[in-house]
């Protein structure tokens, strides 16, 4: 998605062309493999760090474009959403203090970000789901100003032919349409690279999708979307979802999303992979390419695989396949993309020495993986780890293991011992994985992110909670400490920031409403019941046509005249309305002003929240 021009894929000629490179370059790579050409050494490793940008309230803010000419450095570069960017750290070869090395390197260019962020009153948040992220946040206004993004959006929009369905199903559930792919927008990652001898790499390439459920346990950091409690590791459902480009009647086809954890092992060549995805997944996207990649070859030049690349660039494996060409050498490497970002630097780098640990530490019994394990357990036990995290059940070997078990019996040891038979500094193994163990045996992100959401709820209202939910985890985070050692936040926490209070923080969102025609009786008998002294009147589509009153409800009551009436002979239709960013000084001045009790919340004429004088 690098490369210059990139643009939809239409018309036949350019089709032709596009299709021919793509073809080219995969002969590129069968003969530069069968040549010997593909670096076996040194083995490197390296990362891509996303991060949002949020406001002094700890919202998102949309001036990405401007932090990053702020920082001026080639490091950076941005994502799909307005409110994130991403650093893209130096390879580093594998072995002595090389986590050290990437933590003092995350630091320093985090601390680059922070310093352009705060010119513009912003701050820099590592999170996979930023907490306060809201629908709105996800419109074509949010999406960065580059052309690739809205390129991608039309191709994948046109291959849809209808809107994004979104429906994701924990202890709450999210179920809407989207016209964009710009919920993609809401996941944030922190993507690990290991280069790999060519020589051993399928055989590594399926070993890295049979640790992948019981590592994603141990680093899950992104239980909430707007406010609602899905999956302990919600980005898996919601990148899924957001980009999968099959309409709704094909579903039912054998045919993969193009986020996904494929299907069966990898059996053939290095090739193959490629070609695998190549031939399942429809090509979206063109840009300018260099010559002829096999004639580059012939001619003593390394080709950069162009167009395969933008290719793979649109086909989202969480563990994939990638080329790449580095001080003119080739090499290949697997990118495992399910972790999220966060919540810290110091997680995010012992994240990366558990993960290589596990990849150099494989024994050798389990060399030949994919004929121990069926592939549909292994793909069991990741769907598991994104659901329930640190809850889920693995199966390993034949054996039922509780993620706990599994990781301090099974894979902490493993991954020590890869890591030193890498050549890696005790002191790196030891600070680094003792993260990881803390983390198993006290809480990992979405933990620690889901009790202290629980205990804010006990008292306030979602938004309110999100917001001191954000704010308390930029301080953990600036403090330096690993999320094992975070205390869970308790009911009454507050935030030491100077957030203004508006309405959406103290509404009410879950709310009765009547209709018109509704019998006054039975919704009189609602109102009793449920203690409620406002009840909104709407139509379809949440359009607030009226409101009632207690007070009017008991009067028609007591002079005997509920039997036959409706909601319409009652009803207010004058009504005095507020938006849900209105500050709560001007909702009293409203409710004085009018003299009245309950504001309808709207936003347009919809009916989105109520606001009484209990709230104020």
């Amino acid at each position: 998605m690098g490369s210059k021009n990139v643009q939809k894929l239409k018309g036949k000629k350019q089709k032709a062309v596009y299709l021919h490179h793509l073809v080219r370059d995969l002969e590129a790579l069968e003969l530069m493999i069968q040549r010997g050409m593909i670096e076996k050494s040194p083995i490197r490793i390296g990362a891509e760090l996303e991060f949002c940008i949020v406001d002094a309230e700890f919202l998102p803010n949309n001036n990405s474009l401007q932090v990053l000419k702020e920082i001026d450095d080639k490091h950076f570069t941005t994502e799909i959403g307005n409110y994130n960017l991403e650093i893209n750290s130096d390879p580093i070869s594998l072995g002595k203090n090389c986590f050290s090395e990437l933590h003092r390197d995350l630091n320093a260019l985090m601390e680059k970000a922070k310093a352009a962020a705060e010119k513009s009153e912003s701050r820099i948040l590592i999170t996979g789901i930023l907490p306060t992220i809201a629908p709105k946040h996800t419109t074509l206004d949010s999406m960065t100003a580059v052309d690739r993004y809205f390129a991608l959006n039309e191709a994948a929009k046109e291959s849809r032919g209808q809107d994004f369905s979104i429906h994701i199903k924990g202890v709450d559930e999210v179920i809407m349409l989207h016209d964009s792919v710009m919920l993609e927008g809401c996941n944030t990652s922190f993507q690990m690279h290991l280069q790999v001898d060519p020589d051993e790499f399928v055989d590594t390439f399926n070993w890295s999708k049979a640790i992948t459920g019981p590592v994603l346990a141990a680093c899950c950091n992104s239980p909430l979307l707007f406010g609602k409690e899905l999956w302990s590791e919600t980005r898996i459902a919601l990148f899924t979802q957001s980009v999968d480009i099959r309409a709704n009647s094909f579903l039912l086809n054998e045919n993969q999303p193009r986020v996904s954890f494929e299907s069966k092992w990898q059996t053939g060549t290095i090739s193959d992979v490629f070609k695998d995805n190549v031939a399942r997944f429809r090509s979206i996207l063109t840009a300018d390419f260099e010559n002829d990649s096999v004639e580059l070859l012939e001619n003593g030049k390394i080709p950069k695989l162009q167009a395969l690349c933008l290719h793979n660039g649109t086909v989202y494996r969480w563990n994939r396949a990638c080329f790449g060409v580095s001080d003119g050498k080739p090499h290949l490497r697997i990118e495992c993309r399910y972790i999220p970002s966060g919540p810290t630097v110091v997680d995010q780098v012992a994240n990366m020495a558990f993960w290589v640990g596990l990849m150099k530490g494989k024994p050798e019994k389990y060399r030949q993986i994919h004929s121990m394990m069926d592939f549909k357990d292994v793909k069991s036990n990741f769907l598991a780890a994104a659901r329930y995290g640190m809850a889920a059940q693995f199966l390993w070997e034949g054996k039922l293991y509780t993620a706990k078990n599994l990781l301090l019996e099974v894979f902490l040891p493993m991954a020590k011992e890869g890591l030193a038979k890498a050549g890696v500094d005790k002191v790196d193994i030891e600070k680094y994985l003792d993260v990881i163990q803390n983390r198993i045996i006290s809480n990992n992100g979405s933990e620690w992110i889901t009790k202290s959401y629980r205990n804010l709820l006990s008292i306030k209202k979602p938004d309110a909670a999100l917001q001191i939910l954000t704010a308390n985890m930029y301080l953990n985070q600036e403090s330096g400490k690993p999320v094992s050692e975070w205390e869970v936040l308790p009911p009454e926490a507050m935030s030491q920031f100077n957030i203004t209070k508006k309405v959406h923080h103290f509404m009410s969102t879950d709310i009765f409403s009547v209709e018109e025609n509704d019998s006054i009786e039975l919704v009189a008998h609602m109102m009793k019941w449920k203690n409620i002294h406002h009840m909104p009147v709407i139509k379809r589509e949440k359009e607030l046509v009226g409101i009632l009153s207690w007070t009017d409800v008991k009067l028609l009551f007591e002079k005997g005249n509920a039997t036959n009436a409706t909601v319409k002979s009652l009803m207010k239709t004058e009504l005095i309305t507020i938006g849900q960013d209105s500050t709560m000084d001007e909702a009293r001045e409203l409710m004085e002003k009018h003299n009245i009790h309950a504001l309808p919340v709207v936003r347009g004429n919809k009916l989105i929240g109520i606001l009484t004088s209990n709230d104020l």
